[in-house]
C-alpha cells in the first residue's frame, strides 16, 4: 500500500526534498542553504538513528552547529576585506576562494585521524555493520562542511567523493530516496564546481 510505504519512509522523503533544496541553494551560493540545512539535519538525527547509522546520526549534531557557524561566516559584514564581491551572484558576505595550500597536509592528517577515531568508536561501541564506509563519509563530511563554511571552491571535490560513497551506502541500508538524492548530488556538485569557479576572484588569496 502506498500509504504504508509513505508512512515507513516519510523521514527519508522529507529530508530528501530538503536536501535537494539545500544543494540547489549551495549551487547558487545562497546563504538560505544554511536555514534549510538546519531543519534537514534535525530530522536526519531521527532518521539515521532509526537506521543504525550512528556515525551519521552523531554527525547531524555537528552539522546543526555548523549551519549556524556557516550562516554567520557567509553573511557577516566583511568590511576589512577589500576583495569582497558585491554582485548579486555572491552577495552573502565573504567571497568564494581557493583552498589555502598550506592547509592541505593538516587537512589530510585531520581527516585521517577523525576517520580512524570514528571507525574505532563504531566498532567498539555500536552494532554497525558498515563501520568503514560510515566512518569515512562522516570524517570527510566533518572537514567538508568546514570548507563550505569558509566558501572554498575545492569543497565541491570533497562532496563528490562523499556523495558517491553515501549513495551506495544508503541503497544498502534501505534509504532509497536519500540514496537517489546523493546520486543526484554528484551531478549537481560537478556543475556546482564550475559555477563557483566562474565566481572566484583572481585577486582573492586566502590566508586561513
Amino acid at each position: 500500500m502506498m500509504t504504508d510505504f509513505v508512512a515507513a519512509h516519510w523521514l527519508d522523503i522529507t529530508t530528501t526534498i530538503l536536501g535537494l533544496a539545500y544543494i540547489l541553494l549551495e549551487y547558487r551560493a545562497s546563504a538560505w542553504m544554511w536555514a534549510v540545512g538546519f531543519v534537514m539535519q534535525a530530522l536526519g538525527i531521527v532518521l539515521y538513528y532509526q537506521k543504525g547509522l550512528y556515525a551519521d546520526c552523531g554527525m547531524e549534531f555537528y552539522y546543526l552547529s555548523m549551519t549556524v557557524y556557516g550562516y554567520w561566516r557567509w553573511v557577516a559584514p566583511q568590511r576589512t576585506n577589500s576583495d569582497v564581491h558585491k554582485s548579486s551572484q555572491i552577495n552573502d558576505g565573504a567571497p568564494i576562494r581557493h583552498f589555502p595550500r598550506h592547509l592541505l597536509l593538516p587537512w589530510l592528517a585531520a581527516t585521517g585521524a577523525v576517520w580512524a577515531l570514528i571507525y574505532w568508536l563504531l566498532v567498539t561501541f555500536t552494532n554497525s555493520n558498515v563501520p568503514l564506509a560510515d566512518s569515512f563519509t562522516t570524517a570527510l563530511s566533518i572537514v567538508g562542511i568546514w570548507a563550505l563554511a569558509h566558501k572554498y571552491l575545492e569543497q565541491w571535490f570533497i562532496w563528490i567523493i562523499v556523495d558517491i560513497v553515501t549513495s551506495v551506502l544508503y541503497f544498502y541500508k534501505d534509504i532509497p530516496f536519500k540514496a537517489s538524492l546523493y546520486a543526484l548530488y554528484v551531478v549537481i556538485a560537478v556543475f556546482g564546481y564550475f559555477k563557483w569557479r566562474s565566481l572566484v576572484q583572481p585577486s582573492s588569496h586566502p590566508s586561513s
